[in-house]
């Protein structure tokens, strides 16, 4: 939940307002022990648990989505500390006000009072910004408490990250809605105009979010009803919490990883699942299309080489549709892919060829494989000593075509599964002929 910005000189916020304040201000909790949800940074043994009775509070780094108390908490804190509490916005601030707030907080850590800084969308400042906290967080000067909804892993330096723990806040479960529409209820001393259903559907259109939940429920409490609601009556008049989704964030990848496991899972219905779930938030048909098909050349292989070719038909019928009758037939490659033998054989193989490459740098291929156009080269034995494989009886000469230098080399172990069992076969087979040649 947000709060009213301070001064960034380090001045007191305003006097509290007598005008109309919305409902999320309203309840915004006065101590740690009102906070709903947390449990596992706030409870006895976990992490703020632990450091406010120990009396030793570090810089902290809060990651989670939007609407579990990010900001209430660091606030909250710095009550519990007696430190003096400075709010910024990494999207409105940028390095003059970063001074004026330093400044200030140097004055007041000679004066003998600590500051605890929370710094909103941290991850929005550039690198150079992020290190200008490090020597005032090294000094004591401030406590930075930081608040994300990107992973701090990608989106903030290494150095930063060493000096702050990083907690992640987790959205409200259905359990802990109920609570805050309840206490909201308390507030308003009057109940929400919705029956049983209606009331379950509310909770779920907030997704998760707390100040999305209480900003819903200002707006019912404000209709002029007669009865209860139900949910199809509440569905006509509010509309959902858009999905937390960023198409180049933390939550997308979240979700692309989700759909691939599903898939090599073999469990289609999560697979679809994920695929609807990636679709209704806005993602692009096309990059599914293209992951789709990554799947079957990475998970699926040669355990199936029919795999590929249903997800470029089902590209191309997409491409073909448009939206939404080609997503159709990705949904049909999808559960395709989840149902098909599974084998990364090849893609391991590959891998392992790659590193040998890399590794053996420009050995030469051996003489007797390469081709001979010249009389000099002839002279140097290229080409001499190759065995024709069509000139065989069974069209297997059994040479080794490695670079002398490292002799022959397996990368590729095929499964016992899907098609791949008729190559592992045949793989053997010649494994047993070549055996045979050079007994």
């Amino acid at each position: 939940m947000s709060d009213l910005f301070d001064d960034p000189a380090g001045r007191s916020p305003e006097p509290e307002r007598s005008g109309p304040r919305p409902l999320a201000d309203r309840l915004r909790p006065t101590a740690l022990g009102e906070v709903i949800g947390q449990q596992q940074v706030l409870g006895p043994e976990a992490p703020l648990g632990v450091m406010l009775s120990a009396g030793a509070l570090s810089s902290l780094i809060f990651w989670g989505p939007p609407g579990v108390g990010k900001t209430t908490i660091a606030r909250l804190l710095a009550d519990a500390t007696d430190l003096h509490f400075v709010q910024i916005s990494a999207i409105f601030s940028g390095v003059p006000e970063l001074r004026k707030v330093f400044e200030a907080a140097k004055i007041r850590h000679r004066n003998g009072q600590g500051t605890l800084l929370f710094v909103d969308e941290i991850h929005r400042f550039n690198k150079a910004q992020q290190d200008g906290f490090l020597p005032h967080m090294e000094d004591g000067t401030i406590l930075l408490v930081g608040a994300t909804t990107e992973n701090p892993s990608f989106e903030l330096n290494a150095a930063l990250l060493s000096r702050a723990q990083v907690l992640v806040l987790e959205r409200l479960t259905g359990d802990d809605l109920e609570r805050l529409a309840q206490r909201a209820e308390h507030e308003l001393g009057r109940s929400l105009p919705l029956d049983a259903a209606g009331r379950a559907a509310l909770l779920e259109m907030a997704d998760g979010d707390g100040r999305a939940l209480l900003n819903f429920i200002e707006q019912v409490m404000a209709w002029r009803v007669e009865g209860a609601l139900s949910t199809e009556a509440l569905s006509s008049r509010l509309m959902r919490r858009a999905a937390q989704y960023d198409k180049s964030g933390d939550g997308h990848y979240n979700l692309i990883s989700a759909l691939h496991k599903s898939v090599r899972g073999s469990d289609p219905d999560a697979t679809l699942y994920w695929f609807a779930r990636m679709l209704e938030a806005g993602e692009d048909p096309r990059f599914l299309a293209r992951r789709i098909t990554r799947m079957s050349v990475e998970d699926i292989g040669l355990a199936d080489p029919q795999a590929q070719a249903v997800c470029l038909q089902a590209w191309q019928t997409y491409e073909r549709l448009g939206s939404p009758e080609g997503e159709l037939a990705l949904a049909q490659a999808l559960v395709y892919l989840a149902l098909a033998p599974k084998s990364n054989a090849t893609y391991v193989a590959y891998k392992a060829a790659r590193a040998a490459a890399k590794k053996t740098g420009s050995l030469p291929p051996p003489k007797h494989i390469l081709n001979a156009p010249t009389k000099l080269m002839k002279e140097q034995g290229y080409g001499s000593g190759y065995a024709y494989d069509h000139d065989a009886e069974d069209g297997f000469s059994g040479q080794d075509y490695f670079p002398e230098e490292i002799g022959r080399s397996s990368y590729y172990t095929p499964v016992e599964r899907g098609f791949e069992r008729e190559l592992k076969k045949r793989l053997d087979y010649f494994a047993k002929l070549r055996r045979d040649r050079n007994a």
